[in-house]
């Protein structure tokens, strides 16, 4: 499945085999190899899987230095950007193709976490990056106080992919835009005030949408999202309910279930929460509730196959309506399905979306019915940037080349293999206590121990984050204590570069359970 060699010879191998990696990368990594040994932890694996080949040739890198870079992103950015930077040897971004990035020294990276799961159809798309040029060559900005015709050309084209009723579009900026709209709509349409959310989400960042999100990490100590009550989050693996049955992925939990077929105990413990959060936290009238089909930086976690089909229902009988967030898991990314609300079987009162939307160009929308929306006119809103004409052109493009690439399919196919194979690193490994996801949104759940089913300690999480790093890959990290790494790569990815993943990630497993 993969060849290994060792780690210098390996670096350079990978450098001088492939035309991808530029003259004089092979001199760099020579000189700098006692960098590479001298990892932010002590014993980094000793071999290098070889990666997988790349006709592109990306450019040399001329800029300033990384220490230079290092001293503005102290001194001139926002302390909040050195606080969220990943690895204690930062990644210095120079340039990406499809699925790969290369730093300003020339080193490739297969990246698993596009930019936070919203490079959807790959970095820098010759497709999208043609009608981005088109575009800006005819018209960078207008309004929507004016009438041209990229807004409505895509306004049509992404309700087209919407079942009824949901056909009417407003456009944003962000996820985090998109989703305080949608608090802002529901409350305007039911009359009502109070949203419930699930325990983990992330929805925003917002004074209002950081009332939605629950996960500490998150919050400030200020008062927000006023009306925003949190219900237990229906997870199968880490809560109190779950079998070998519950999910709608091609892995589940490891834990026993003697439920019989068609029916799931767990469902109904946690539809049993639900309906305790109603007698006990909420009016007996809500605005809506929100719910990721498949939580995202919550890591990846799935619920119980009808759960929300059920908790649709419970919300409506109580005048709120349903939203599903699908910032991450929209635009095919779950493969089975163009939406992840409809791997649930449901059809949502409002579906917000961004990332993938624009394949990084910043975008974002609320979709949602004629009644809803026509609420919305009670007042005047006024978007500057929304629905600017070039993130129509990319967005648009966007969609065209999900469709002819067959992104979709290749996520079925190519997550449903990754996911299988991780299934099989979580039977050898005692810390990989969960592989769940469906498509290209995947998490795998790290613990001590599988019986206890406690969080690996940050610590280890970062030593073995920082490994995969330094052999060439990028993923995320996730969940309520930072457990969960995340796996949502460009939908382009193919299966040689999933087979040098999993042969990175069991080395590093591997060297790490060595150590321990």
């Amino acid at each position: 499945m993969f060849k290994v060699i060792s780690s210098l010879s390996g670096r350079c191998a990978v450098l001088k085999g492939q035309s991808c990696s530029r003259p004089g990368s092979v001199k760099f990594h020579l000189a700098n190899a006692a960098l590479y040994q001298k990892s932010a932890f002590r014993h980094p694996p000793t071999d290098i899987p070889d990666m997988p080949p790349c006709n592109f040739k990306p450019e040399e890198y001329t800029g300033m230095s990384k220490e230079r870079m290092m001293e503005i992103r102290r001194k001139n950015c926002n302390p909040m950007i050195m606080k969220v930077t990943s690895y204690k040897k930062p990644v210095f971004i120079h340039q990406g193709h499809m699925q790969w990035l290369w730093d300003v020294d020339g080193k490739r990276y297969l990246d698993l976490f596009a930019g936070v799961a919203t490079v959807s159809v790959g970095h820098c798309h010759p497709k999208v990056t043609a009608a981005a040029e088109q575009q800006l060559k005819r018209l960078w900005h207008t309004t929507n106080i004016y009438v041209y015709p990229p807004l409505h050309e895509y306004c049509e084209k992404l309700a087209s992919y919407l079942p009824d009723p949901l056909k009417v579009v407003y456009l944003t900026n962000s996820g985090s835009e998109a989703n305080d709209l949608a608090m802002l709509m529901a409350r305007l349409y039911t009359g009502n005030f109070d949203i419930i959310t699930f325990r983990g989400s992330y929805h925003g960042g917002s004074p209002q949408t950081m009332g939605l999100t629950s996960n500490a990490a998150y919050k400030y100590p200020i008062a927000n999202g006023l009306g925003c009550t949190n219900t237990m989050c229906p997870d199968v693996f880490r809560g109190p309910w779950g079998g070998s049955h519950c999910r709608d992925s091609p892995v589940q939990t490891i834990r026993e279930c003697s439920c019989a077929q068609g029916y799931c105990m767990a469902n109904d413990q946690y539809i049993g929460q639900l309906k305790e959060t109603f007698a006990t936290s909420v009016p007996s009238r809500i605005a809506a509730f929100f719910g990721e089909p498949i939580q995202g930086v919550g890591g990846a976690v799935q619920y119980p196959k009808n759960y929300l089909k059920e908790a649709y229902k419970l919300v409506r009988e109580r005048g709120g309506v349903c939203i599903a967030d699908e910032v991450q898991t929209g635009f095919g990314r779950t493969g089975s399905h163009f939406w992840g609300f409809q791997g649930h079987d449901v059809i949502p009162d409002m579906v917000t979306m961004a990332k993938g939307i624009g394949n990084g160009f910043p975008m974002g929308a609320v979709v949602t019915t004629p009644e809803i929306a026509a609420s919305f006119a009670k007042g005047v809103h006024f978007n500057t940037f929304g629905g600017n004409p070039v993130a129509c052109a990319v967005a648009s493009s966007v969609l065209d080349t999900i469709k002819e690439d067959g992104a979709q399919q290749n996520s079925l196919n190519v997550g449903t293999y990754l996911m299988t194979e991780l299934a099989k690193l979580r039977d050898k490994y005692e810390i990989i206590g969960d592989v769940r996801g469906k498509g290209l949104q995947i998490g795998v759940e790290m613990v001590k121990d599988k019986a206890s089913r406690e969080p690996l300690p940050p610590e280890a999480m970062s030593e073995i984050f920082e490994d995969i790093k330094d052999m060439g890959v990028l993923i995320g990290k996730g969940g309520v204590y930072g457990q969960t790494f995340r796996i949502q790569p460009p939908m382009c990815i193919t299966k040689d570069d999933v087979d040098f993943f999993l042969s990175v990630l069991n080395k590093v497993v591997h060297s790490y359970m060595d150590r321990k």
